[in-house]
């Protein structure tokens, strides 16, 4: 009987289209649906802005790899990012990012779902990200912005309201209504 092989963040780096490096094993992402997707690169495209008028950090869209190190996790593909840390050129970025966003797709819903997510949150609070988005458009609750100062306790926005993402993106604000444009 042979030893599974343990993948690597060079494995990472093979890998055609979106997956997280978990446990040892390339975990595969699969693609979202059109209204998550443009979800996530409003996000984005909105960070972006922020990023050009009042510098600071660096936004960054979905599939971008940030190499961490924790011992069953060795990175983590945010659906849009806010990132402080150092250029690495063609690598992953290094570290997790300050500010995280996970944008539920299809699959996202169930008690299975809520465990996975509240363990990955807790995944990038353990390697240093300040705030994690949870955005769910299909709840009165759009966006529960987790902190690492207080994890089991979201600040909640919702149609109607301006979320922020303090303090991992200091003076930055998004209309919760333009998920939905």
């Amino acid at each position: 009987m042979s030893a599974k092989t343990r993948a690597t963040i060079e494995d990472l780096y093979k890998v055609k289209g979106k997956a997280e490096l978990v446990n040892g094993e390339i975990v595969h992402m699969s693609p979202t649906g059109r209204r998550p997707g443009r979800a996530g690169g409003l996000i984005y495209a909105s960070l972006l802005q922020h990023e050009r008028s009042h510098g600071g950090g660096y936004a960054f869209p979905d599939n971008v790899g940030f190499a961490v190190h924790l011992p069953h996790r060795e990175s983590l593909g945010p659906d849009a990012a806010w990132d402080t840390g150092p250029d690495t050129g063609m690598d992953f970025c290094d570290g997790a990012p300050v500010f995280a966003v996970e944008v539920r797709s299809k699959e996202d819903y169930g008690a299975r779902a809520e465990r996975e997510m509240a363990a990955k949150r807790a995944d990038y609070f353990a390697c240093g990200t300040l705030v994690v988005w949870d955005v769910d458009l299909q709840s009165e609750d759009v966006v529960k912005s987790y902190k690492a100062s207080d994890p089991e306790n979201p600040v909640i926005f919702r149609r109607g309201e301006i979320a922020d993402a303090e303090p991992a993106v200091p003076g930055w604000t998004m209309a919760v209504d333009e998920l939905f444009v």
